[in-house]
């Protein structure tokens, strides 16, 4: 796995009407990596991730997706940068009046000028590789909550993406499901080296898929933890850190 940076945060500050959400936001995502947000609830994961994706502007700092400043860039800059990374929302936010195959198809005939048998092909081949051959013209309402969740992995991946970012991909799911969808996510960056930014408070999948996680803490509203999870379980200094990844409530702050 490479080292290099692929997206870079310098000092974000984050603020609603008068409130401060984040402050003093700094980290770094290498390349081919799978990088967990995590952090208890109101702590700031969504409302980060958020900012990482542009649909918020920071009150201040610097976002850098492979070198381009996402804070500042305006017209087909700004947009040749939200080209370049894919998401998939928390609900899937699929079009439930759409197929599996035309959700899928719709950033391609938004985007592109593939002619429509390409990009029946190139949707196809998405679906496949979230393991939904076969149901290409399904509608939503038919399929699991899981299969959703692929779904929206595939119309993510549609415009060839290297970096994905997942909000909580296993909100929602059973255990086995949940643990299937870690696997799909393992081996999609292992076998495309994509890149991926996941949101999520689900300790088996933190443990299973995550290189590395940052820890944000709603009282100091900013980051209070980073690095490999094994390492924060056994040996971080803060009582807490410690304590949510070995599931213990004894002195979890109130």
């Amino acid at each position: 796995m490479s080292k290099s940076p692929i997206i870079n945060v310098k000092h974000l500050k984050a603020v609603y009407g008068q409130h401060v959400i984040l402050k003093d936001i700094s980290f770094s995502v290498n390349r081919g990596e799978i990088f967990v947000i995590l952090g208890g609830s109101g702590c700031g994961k969504s409302t980060l991730l958020k900012h990482l994706i542009g649909l918020y502007h920071p009150a201040s700092g610097e976002i850098k997706i492979h070198g381009e400043d996402l804070v500042q860039a305006t017209g087909l800059a700004r947009k040749s940068i939200i080209k370049s990374f894919g998401v998939m929302y928390q609900t899937g936010a699929l079009f439930g009046s759409m197929t599996l195959l035309e959700n899928v198809k719709l950033p391609l005939e938004e985007f592109t000028q593939i002619p429509q048998s390409g990009i029946r092909q190139i949707s196809r081949m998405k679906l496949n590789l979230v393991g939904l051959s076969g149901y290409e013209n399904y509608f939503p309402s038919e399929i699991s909550g899981g299969m959703q969740k692929r779904a929206a992995i595939a119309r993510a991946m549609a415009l060839d993406p290297d970096i994905l970012f997942l909000d909580e991909p296993s909100a929602g799911l059973d255990p086995i499901t949940s643990a299937e969808l870690d696997h799909l996510i393992i081996q999609l960056s292992t076998d495309l080296r994509m890149t991926f930014v996941v949101v999520t408070h689900e300790l088996a999948s933190i443990e299973t898929i995550s290189n590395q996680v940052i820890m944000l803490d709603k009282r100091k509203k900013g980051i209070i933890a980073q690095g490999h999870p094994e390492e924060l379980k056994e040996k971080s200094d803060i009582p807490w850190v410690r304590q949510f990844f070995n599931r213990q409530i004894n002195e979890i702050p109130k």
